[in-house]
């Protein structure tokens, strides 16, 4: 994985800040991973993505995460600190592998959901909960190369909703990064509760303050000193702290 420097970085940010999550984890990618394309990284499946996006944001910013979520019962907040590793869990499969499943009478042939494949389904707007499962069975329809009954083919809408719901669990169980949950305790109420991470809006919401921090920093020394902004971006994040104390009062 290559080292992004803070020009590239910005760049990443601007192309990235209309973009919905998906569009801004392969920028991010295909600029940390330039030997790779882009077509490539969006057939990664989402575990398989999470996992480098996982190793960028340890590079770019450091191994530990903080975050502050309120609780879903008395809406206390509270701040949890984990580790990148805490995060990471094992993953097995190649992009693009046919994979086999079987329950009983049926057996399902699939692949593991992409970039490519959230993008195909995302809705416009927030779904209602009656949208879900139409949602659901659309990317499933898409990742499913087969699907047989008593060795009759069958089509994801003739599945019943047990197998639907079973064949689901079995692709969060074979890539259990793609949907990493972070146990949470309120030590106000006591309450207990599982919260999905999402490493991309995680990612982009530092980036999104860096950038914008390092835009003030950008503009205060240009005024102070007249650097152009790839001079000033071309120095170590260091030496730019150090001149804004010579300037800054």
């Amino acid at each position: 994985m290559q080292a992004l420097t803070a020009s590239q970085l910005l760049t990443v940010w601007e192309q990235g800040t209309s973009q919905p999550p998906v569009h801004q984890a392969l920028l991010l990618l295909a600029a940390a991973l330039p030997g790779i394309s882009l077509d490539n990284l969006a057939e990664l499946s989402i575990g398989q993505r999470d996992k480098q996006l996982l190793a960028l944001r340890e590079q770019l910013f450091g191994p530990q995460l903080t975050s502050v979520i309120a609780c879903p019962v008395c809406a206390e907040k509270l701040e949890f600190t984990c580790h990148t590793t805490d995060l990471q869990a094992q993953t097995n499969t190649q992009p693009g592998e046919t994979l086999v499943w079987r329950h009983g009478a049926y057996e399902v042939h699939f692949r593991l959901p992409n970039s490519l494949d959230l993008t195909a389904v995302a809705p416009q707007a927030r779904p209602a909960n009656d949208d879900l499962a139409v949602i659901r069975n659309q990317l499933l329809a898409r990742c499913l190369t087969s699907a047989t009954h008593h060795n009759k083919a069958v089509t994801v809408d003739q599945l019943p909703e047990t197998i639907v719901s079973k064949m689901v669990a079995h692709m969060t169980e074979v890539d259990p990064q793609a949907d990493v949950q972070v146990a949470l305790s309120c030590a106000a109420c006591g309450h207990q509760w599982s919260a999905t991470f999402d490493i991309i809006v995680f990612l982009w919401a530092e980036i999104n303050a860096w950038a914008l921090r390092t835009l003030h920093e950008v503009h205060y020394l240009a005024t102070a000193y007249g650097w152009s902004e790839a001079d000033i971006l071309a120095l170590s994040a260091w030496r730019r702290q150090t001149y804004l104390q010579l300037v800054q009062p």
